[in-house]
């Protein structure tokens, strides 16, 4: 795996008065091998600056760089892959669930070694691999983001990015895919931005936390730190609205 660094992020929609800053001058890095959780309320712009790595929206100013190059999403293997918010919408409903890591597998592979690294990823997020010809119909929501998770994996990424993976799941689910993410970085190393507006999560998951809002980042630190001795207010607002217990969100 790799590091991944955003140095003096902007983001812009629009332009003139009608133009609408959604990042401001963000600087953030994901050491190699570790999970950073990026926490803000919805609009502070963590998901838009989530986006703008893998390219789905133009960068205004500053450089996005893993192991000191810039990231080029636009020829050969893609260094960022995202796990998006939404398992019904992220995988095409025509597809088995086979295919659809199979397509992120690099091309030169053989078809007995492609059908293999499909069951080896399923295996990987406890998906049974006899159920490669499955639809995403046929899932649950739990199930289809472990896919979804499985397919990212499937193409080789420097950077694993989460946007916000368990709010679209059932309470009862969501701890258990924090704890998959918990398996897969023990297991594979990964190094992740793990983007949440709840902090009781990325409390969970992260080694380091960044806090965003109004497009900037206000506080950042170990998670431990922070999480012990906010220096932000908004940090302290966020901090307080943890429920004492977060059901199958077990502390460590």
């Amino acid at each position: 795996m790799s590091e991944l660094r955003f140095e003096n992020v902007t983001v812009r929609f629009g332009s003139g008065r009608n133009g609408m800053t959604a990042v401001d001058g963000v600087s953030l890095t994901v050491p190699d091998g570790e999970v950073v959780g990026l926490v803000g309320e919805s609009g502070s712009g963590k998901s838009t600056i989530a986006r703008a790595a893998v390219g789905l929206v133009p960068v205004h100013d500053g450089r996005i760089l893993i192991d000191g190059e810039a990231v080029d999403v636009r020829h050969g293997r893609r260094p960022l892959q995202m796990v998006f918010q939404d398992p019904y919408s992220s995988l095409d409903p025509r597809m088995t669930i086979g295919e659809s890591v199979a397509e992120i597998l690099p091309h030169r592979l053989a078809r007995s070694a492609r059908r293999d690294e499909v069951a080896r990823l399923l295996d990987l997020v406890h998906i049974d691999p006899g159920r490669a010809g499955a639809y995403p119909a046929q899932l649950s929501g739990g199930q289809r983001q472990r896919v979804a998770i499985a397919r990212a994996l499937a193409g080789r990424p420097d950077v694993l990015i989460a946007d916000e993976i368990t709010s679209a799941l059932d309470v009862s689910i969501q701890g258990a895919i924090l704890n998959l993410v918990r398996e897969l970085q023990a297991e594979l190393g990964l190094s992740m931005l793990f983007i949440s507006h709840n902090l009781a999560v990325v409390r969970y998951v992260a080694s380091r936390v960044a806090v965003m809002h109004g497009g900037r980042i206000v506080e950042e630190g170990p998670t431990a730190d922070v999480l012990a001795a906010p220096q932000d207010p908004y940090t302290r607002e966020l901090l307080a609205a943890i429920p004492g217990r977060i059901p199958s969100v077990p502390t460590p």
